[in-house]
Parts: structure tokens; sequence; C-alpha cells
């Protein structure tokens, strides 16, 4: 198992210069759409934090930008977990496919410790990445499994709308519990923060219209072939490539910004 997880490691940072046939299109698209997103909310993120400009990011437009962003990554990956588990069960009807799901989730948590310490000897104790958006998916994935066995099921929809309308109930009591940052909104948690309450519900929503829009692994709705379009193959590039894109993508704007005198340490 242990040799499996460090093939994972090496194959999701891998970079896909070929589109692959085998794919559905517009969930990569998607996935390049929340890249995109992200790459420009951390670009004015170290604009405001780090180069001194007044940028209204926790209010407003960019708040929402942010909440938008962070709720199309975490319910593509419910999404997703779904096409992965239909495609597996094809191949393996029967058994528990828990192990697969372990790893993969170890392997984006793992990355996701990999930031959190970079972060920390980069930026200090008031901006490193405590819990963020790849410990989230890490933990999700694994978390996920008994969630992806129930199928259409409602449970999901509704467990993912209870635990999103949750979040903000917690975060108004401002409840100082740091050894909680992990599951529950916690004041001064860093940056990049996001606990399982409540965005792995929005992982949960994801699962449900996973089963409902691509029951079995196939669409079910029509949507006219767009996947050659330009643009469209661009976005599909930048998704499948979006761990790497994440993980790259901060110290190519920071090195930018400094060498262009934007900012500075």
């Amino acid at each position: 198992m242990f040799s499996t997880y460090l093939t994972g490691l090496r194959a999701s940072i891998t970079p896909v210069r070929v589109l692959r046939g085998d794919r559905l299109w517009e969930i990569d698209a998607l996935r390049g759409v929340a890249i995109v997103m992200m790459v420009v909310y951390h670009l004015l993120w170290d604009l405001h934090s780090l180069g001194g400009y007044d940028i209204a990011l926790r209010s407003g437009f960019w708040s929402w930008w942010q909440i938008v962003t962070a709720s199309l990554f975490t319910g593509l990956v419910g999404l997703s977990l779904t096409l992965s588990y239909s495609r597996e069960r094809q191949s393996h009807p029967t058994g528990s496919l828990w192990p697969k799901y372990i790893i993969r989730g170890l392997t984006i948590f793992t990355w996701g410790l990999v930031i959190g310490v970079v972060t920390y000897l980069a930026l200090g104790t008031g901006y490193y990445v405590r819990f963020g958006i790849l410990h989230l998916i890490g933990l999700s994935i694994i978390l996920a499994y008994p969630f992806l066995r129930l199928g259409k099921n409602w449970l999901n929809l509704a467990l993912g709308v209870a635990l999103t309308l949750l979040g903000p109930a917690i975060q108004g009591l401002s409840i100082d519990l740091p050894w909680l940052a992990w599951l529950a909104p916690t004041p001064g948690s860093g940056v990049d923060y996001a606990p399982l309450i409540p965005w792995f519900g929005r992982v949960l929503i994801g699962i449900f219209l996973g089963n409902v829009l691509y029951p079995g692994g196939q669409r079910r709705f029509a949507l006219g072939d767009h996947s050659n379009n330009a643009a469209i193959r661009l976005l599909r590039l930048l998704g499948e490539n979006s761990l790497l894109i994440y993980l790259i993508h901060q110290p190519v704007l920071l090195v930018t910004l400094t060498l262009s005198g934007v900012i500075s340490f």
C-alpha cells in the first residue's frame, strides 16, 4: 500500500499535456474555471496582504467570489467521486473500494501538509495554511466513501444542505477551540481555511448531483459537443492539471510580483 501511495504522489503532480478523450469534458472545463477564479482571488490577496493595496476581500463582491470558487471546487470533488466510483464498480462489482479512496485522500492531504509547512516557513504564524482546501479535499475523499455507496439518495442532499447551513451558525458562536479547527469554523485559523463544516456539505451536494446527472458515470442530459472549442480545451487542460497548478501558482505569483516591484517581503 505504501508503494501505491508514493506512486500516487508522483502521478498526482505529473503534468498532463495531452487531453484525455475518455473524460467528461464539461467537468474538466468547470474545474478549469474554478482554477482561474482561484488564481485571480489569490493574486488580489497577495496585492492586498503583501502589497498594501486597498482591496475588500472579506466583504462584498470578492467575498462572494471566494465562496463561489471554493464551492465549485468542493462540489466538483463530490461529483467526480461519483464518476470514479461508478467506473470502479464496473470493474469491481463486489468488495470494498475504501482502500483506494483512503490512498487517494491521503495523497491530496499530504500535499496539504506540504503547503502548510511551506507557508509557515515563508509567511509565519499569521498567514500559514492550517487546514486549507487540500486538507479538506483529502479528508473528504476518505469520508465520502460511505455516502458514495448510497447512490441516488436524498440523504446526501439533506445532510449536505444541513452542514452548509450549520457552518455560519457555528462561526457566529466564535468558539475558540484551535484543536477543532479541522472540523468547524474557529477564529484565527489562518488563510485558505476550509473546515469540514460547512465545506464537506458541498462535497455531499456534489455527490447527490453526480448521481442525478451522471447515473452510472454516464451523462444523462443533452449537451452539445464543445470539447474542441479553443477556450474549452484550455479550461480542460487547466482542469486536468488542477492540483499541480494549485501547488505552484502562488510561488509563481509571488516571484512575479516581487521582481516587478509590486510587493516586497
